[in-house]
Order: structure tokens, then sequence, then C-alpha cells
């Protein structure tokens, strides 16, 4: 029975709002006003300040609803999947039920006004805050609410608040399921799965639980149980032997198998059926090979070594590509399916096949997951907790210890889930969290007692991991992102990024006519995250662009050259950690797509779903196996000694054999072979060094040239790297500094 909801608003608690205006349920209280209003867009210009006081004061739905009667023994209950964030409901204007958290699901019961109408109200409260001013994002650090909304370097400050999840009133038979779970362990060597169902029922005399597993390929019944219903709580443990095991779409099939679970009454008709969908799959964080040997020396006992990092996959070790993921809309409430399928399968098309749900961001609905079951993404998901140091206060461990649980149980059934993180950026000086801090050993005890066989991380990042930089050009050591991921060491490179502006079309979009050109350091540019947005430059980095090509005279030739050195840059980050295999094991850019439209910020993808650029080139270095050339920078100029390094990387579980490797340089009509390579054959997983070239460019008469490295017979497997180039007749205010 779906409802009909009306929204009005109040400075305090106990106030009654003076207008109500028509809900749309899920969504949020800001777009309802807004739509009522008839504002323009919050994406538009400077909109989103239009929305500042929404946070700050009391929201009520309201709905009147006849009750329908149930059957004899049967239930009425009003179901809301979530409310975002503290909020109480009311019916008839008596507090009935009161929460906070915007994940758990509650129910409150109507069975005892069957027959009767009654007004049914939720006051949502305003968006919490750990200290009135300033408005920044540690006002959200006594909260299991996102972060971000609080105002990011590329999320506007817009706070999101009211009925995100679908709400209804459902009548229940007699017979029912309150609860039903079911988990899953593997034995050591894969060859079986040792399964639990377990189900909380209102049972009825007769009536006969039935279980069946079927077959991913269709309705093949592989398991099939049946036990009586006449007990509250029900369990039961099977095997099934040789499951068919999840993979990444890089590493093999996505086969799942089907859950379905029904209760039957005393003459075997169906009275609920419950349905989901599962993989077998056993994920690890393991150590590199050699790492119980880092740091060197002979200390007695042996000092803590790095965390491992590495993830091992049904006892393969993967290289984990991929990037971060940050809801795709302000409003979470307006994800769906239709929403999410284009990005994640852009994401596979990509290459990548890790994808960190990161933790200052809502959590994703059902249908995320279950495109990354079937597209074979894996996903690392992180608990609702980023760059705040978070209290071990016992009413904010309450409502982690709530929230924590909820995600488990909805989200362990996944195959795609293979990681869980407490959160964002807890260790660090900003945040101020350590292994000690409650919060993070309370969701290390939940995902131990929930999901044991999915590791934990604490934070990201650990010891050995890395997160940054975000640039590239350094001002700071004068340095290209080349050069700084080529002299660094981590274990994983869980956040890099480099800047790229919006597209063209995006920017006319969203900035007013007459602030489109030149861009400016005010307004709706800065608005828009192109500038300010963690230095003065920043995103957009129009310094460092005129640094390298002089004056930039059109809004086309800003986004061409902008995302350029995005994808250029990008493309060198992600080899190089290739290339550092097996002690790095991750390579994840900051970040895939944007909540809003930025004018420029670090995605790869621009609001709501156009790819950039940029994206090809990271697709590129994405590719399972490819040659690949280790270049110094990304600018030269006549006399330079050109020297890439030629390698051949594999993530393949395959081996390589024997390949003809040729590296050629090419401007305009020029072509310059450099050198010729026969690699030798190497097992799987295992990338292959090659020799240096060393070509000392003569004046080409272009502005750009391309380093070209193919194979002989496999065209799939070439690379093109596209490199700037300084003529000799440039003036002298556009060379740039050395940057060797």
């Amino acid at each position: 029975m779906q409802l009909d909801w009306q929204l009005g608003h109040a400075a305090t608690r106990d106030s009654v709002p003076e207008r109500w205006i028509q809900a749309a349920v899920p969504g949020a209280v800001q777009l309802d006003w807004a739509r009522a209003e008839g504002w323009p867009p919050y994406w538009q210009a400077e909109e989103s300040k239009r929305y500042r006081w929404m946070e700050d004061v009391w929201w009520t739905y309201r709905t009147r609803l006849a009750v329908p009667p149930p059957e004899a023994g049967g239930v009425v209950r009003f179901e809301c999947g979530g409310v975002d964030y503290q909020f109480a409901v009311l019916l008839d204007g008596r507090v009935v039920h009161e929460q906070e958290g915007m994940n758990t699901a509650f129910a409150v019961d109507l069975t005892a006004h069957a027959g009767r109408t009654v007004e049914l109200a939720i006051r949502v409260a305003p968006a919490p805050k750990s200290r009135p001013s300033p408005d920044d994002r540690a006002q959200a650090n006594h909260a299991f609410k996102p972060a971000v909304s609080y105002d990011w370097d590329f999320h506007p400050r817009l706070v999101p608040l009211g009925l995100w999840q679908p709400a209804a009133v459902v009548v229940h038979p007699a017979l029912r399921f309150e609860t039903v779970d079911s988990t899953y362990r593997l034995n050591d060597n894969l060859s079986a799965a040792t399964l639990d169902l377990c189900c909380t029922i209102a049972p009825q005399p007769g009536a006969r639980l039935q279980w069946q597993l079927l077959a991913p390929e269709g309705e093949r019944v592989v398991l099939e149980r049946e036990l009586p219903a006449a007990a509250r709580e029900l369990s039961w443990r099977d095997e099934l032997t040789w499951p068919e095991l999840w993979w990444p779409h890089d590493h093999g099939a996505q086969p799942r198998y089907t859950h379905v679970v029904r209760l039957l009454d005393a003459q075997g008709a169906v009275r609920a059926e419950r349905r989901w969908r599962t993989g077998f799959r056993r994920a690890r964080l393991v150590q590199y090979p050699g790492q119980w040997s880092t740091p060197a020396g002979n200390q007695f006992p042996k000092p803590r070594t790095e965390p491992p990092i590495t993830l091992e996959l049904n006892g393969r070790r993967l290289f984990a590509k991929g990037s971060n993921w940050v809801c795709p809309e302000i409003f979470p409430g307006t994800v769906d399916r239709a929403r999410l399928a284009p990005l994640l399968q852009l994401a596979r098309e990509t290459n990548f096949n890790l994808l960190r749900c990161w933790g200052g961001a809502a959590v994703m609905p059902e249908a995320f997951f279950e495109l990354a079951d079937e597209l074979g993404l894996m996903v690392w998901q992180e608990f609702t907790l980023a760059c705040n140091c978070y209290p071990d206060a016992p009413a904010y461990l309450a409502v982690v210890d709530r929230e924590s649980r909820t995600l488990l149980r909805r989200l362990r059934a996944h195959p795609s889930v293979v990681l869980w993180c407490g959160g964002n950026e807890l260790f660090n000086n900003w945040s101020g969290m350590d292994d000690q801090s409650l919060a993070l050993r309370l969701l290390d005890r939940n995902c131990y007692e929930l999901d044991p066989l999915t590791p934990f991380l604490p934070t990201s990042p650990v010891g050995g991991m890395a997160h940054g930089h975000y640039v590239f050009w350094d001002h700071e050591t004068e340095r290209e992102v080349w050069s700084l991921f080529q002299q660094a060491g981590a274990t994983a490179y869980t956040e890099f990024g480099v800047p790229g502006a919006a597209n063209a079309d995006v920017l006319r979009r969203i900035l007013p006519a007459e602030e489109l050109w030149p861009p400016r350091a005010e307004g709706s540019w800065k608005h828009h995250h192109a500038f300010a947005s963690w230095t003065p430059g920043h995103h957009l980095c129009l310094a460092v662009l005129e640094r390298y090509f002089g004056a930039i005279d059109s809004l086309e030739q800003l986004v061409a050259l902008s995302q350029w050195m995005q994808g250029e840059g990008l493309r060198g980050v992600f080899e190089e950690a290739r290339r550092q295999k097996p002690r790095a094991a991750m390579a994840l850019n900051w970040c895939f797509v944007e909540p809003w439209p930025a004018a420029a910020n670090l995605s790869l993808v621009c609001w709501p779903a156009e790819p950039k650029a940029s994206l090809a080139a990271v697709a590129a270095a994405c590719r399972p196996v490819l040659a690949s050339a280790k270049i110094a920078r990304f600018q030269w100029a006549p006399g330079d000694a050109f020297e890439p390094e030629l390698w051949l990387l594999n993530d393949r579980p395959e081996p390589l054999p024997s390949l003809a490797v040729e590296a050629v340089l090419e401007a305009g009509e020029k072509r310059f072979p450099l050198v010729a390579w026969r690699s030798p054959a190497a097992a799987s997983d295992t990338n292959i060094r090659g020799p240096r070239a060393h070509f000392v460019l003569p004046e080409l008469g272009v502005d750009r040239f391309t380093l070209r490295v193919g194979v002989v017979g496999r065209p799939e497997l070439e690379s093109c790297y596209v490199l700037s180039f300084r003529r000799t007749e440039q003036p002298a205010e556009h060379r740039p500094m050395n940057l060797g």
C-alpha cells in the first residue's frame, strides 16, 4: 500500500509547519521544497547556496491512511528502508518510534488500528552538528552520516535529509518470515561450501519451510531441503560440493547461485517466499613475497611489519586496478539501478577490477552491489567515517553498532564485497584516531562476528600504503607526477589523482554564459571547485597549464589540454604502480565519478555519466597485458635525451610467451625507430623489464609527439603515449622549468 506524503518545516521540534507541500518518497526534503518553489536545478551556477538553511530546521512528513485489516493472525506494518538521519515516528500525534542512523530499516505495527484512518508522521531533526560553526566537515564527527555533505573539495555544502528509502504499508499473512539470513564457509581447498540458513518466522501448525539452492545457469536445483516450521527460530546446515567460484571479470566467470526460501502452510500452499543471489569466493589480504624481511635488520624480536594489503581471491593473488567511488548524486535517495548501470559498465570497460567505496559518502543501494556481482567488479566497502576524530561516547558507539550490523547483514551475501574498512584517513594527523579507538575496535568485532572470512582494515591508508599526490606538477618539489611515483615505494596506492577540467558541454550547462570565459577564481567557477578547492589554484590548475602551453585562447582548448595532461599523468601512475608489483598491490585513482558537476576536479567521469577524454588513457593503462614504457617526464624539447624504458606488464593468470616488441617515435609525418626487443617468456602475473632506448630529440616542428610501443602480431597490446614538445622558436617566457 503506497502512501501520499506531505512535507513541511518548522523552526523547532514542537512547532507545527505553516505550509505543506507534496513530497516524493524516496527522495530528500531539499528536492521536494525546491520543486514546490520552482527553483532552478541546484547544480547550476551557485544555486546550491540557496539550500543552506534547510539543514537547520525540523522537517515533518505526514500522511493519512486507512489501515487495512489482515487475515486472522496476520499483521499490518508501516515499513521504511531508512530515514536520513535522526527522526521520530508519530501515530495520531504520539511518538511510537525514535531512531538515529540512515541505514537501518524499521517497522511500526499498525495491526491494532485495522479498520481505522490514522495520521502517520515522521519528524526529521536538523542535520547533526557537533558544533554550530564554522561550517565544515568536522561538524559530522559525532554522527554515522556521510561527512562529504558538510563540504569537500569536490562537493558543495548540501546536507541531505528525509525519507531516502522506500516506505509503505505492508499486510503480512499469519504464516510469515520475520528475518531470513544465510552464510557460507569454503573449506581450505575450495572443494566444498558449508551453508547455514537461519530464519525467524511466525509459525503455524503443520507448516513447513522449504529451502532450495538453484544453480547459476537457471532453475536447476542443486540443494533442496524441508523441515517443519513449528518453532519461531529455525536453522539448517548443508554442504555443496565443488561450487563454481566467483571471480573478478579479468580472472574468470561470475557464477551466482539463487537461494529460494518458502513457507508452506499445512495444505502445501506457499504463503511467503524470499529469494536472493550469492556467489562463492574466498577473499584474503596477504603479504607480498619477502614482506617479513622488511624493514631490514637483525632486531629481536622482529618489529611489526607493514600490514598485508595484497588481495588474494580463491587462492590467487591479484593486482587491484580501479578507482575510488563516491555517491554519484548529492542526494543518495535518487540513486537507482538505471543511474548506476552505465557507470559500472563504464568502470568494467576501463579494465578496472576494484572500486573503493569511500567512507565519506553514503553506502550504495542494493542495485550497486548486484551490478558489481554481475560485472565482476570487486568492492572495497568502508563504513561511514572519514577525516574526523570520532568519539568513544556510548551514544555514538550504539549508533555505529546498529548501523554497521545492518550493513554487514545486507551486503555480506554479495561476492563482490571483498574488503571491509573502518573509514577514510582516520590514522592521519587531521583525524587523530588509532588502533585503540573504540569505534574501530567495535567495527572490527562486528566484521569478525558477522562476516569473518572477508578481511577488515581499520582505515586507509595504514603503514606502507599511500594517499596522494593529487597534482600533475608539484610546485614544492618542481617534479611531475611520473617522477613522483617512479621514486615512491608504497605497498598500495589507494588514492592518487591528476586534475582535469570538465567537458566543454558540461561547463556550458553549469556556468552562466557571462562567466564562461575566461575562468576566474570567483563566482560559479570557484563554486564548482575549479579554484580554491584545497589550494588557490585547484582543481583547474590554470597556472600549470599556462606554464606548459602558454596562453590559452578558448574553452575548448582549455578542456583539451587539461584532459590530455590528466590522461597521460594517470596513465603513467597506473603503469608505474604495476611495474612495482609485487610490493605494490593496488592502484586506485581518485576518483571515478563526481556527485555533481564540478568545473574541474580529479574525476574520470563528468556528472552525470560523461567520460572525460582522459578515461581512454586510463583504460589503456589497465589492460591485463600491455607493452609499456617508463618515461621520465611529459614535456620535452630539442636536444633532450629521450630514454624510455620498455616493459611488458602482465596481470593475467596465464603465462606470457616470448614477444617481439618495437618502440617508435612519431611526429607528424616523421617516424624514428628507437629500439626492438625480443622478450623472454614469463610466468603468470609477472612483468618483464626490457631495454632502455636512447634518442636525442631533434627539432620536430610539432607541439607533440607519440611514443608507440607495439608487439608484433599483437596489436591489442600496443601502447601510445602522447607527449608535449617545445619547439625552438617558442617564446622563452613559455618555456617550462627543467622538470627532469
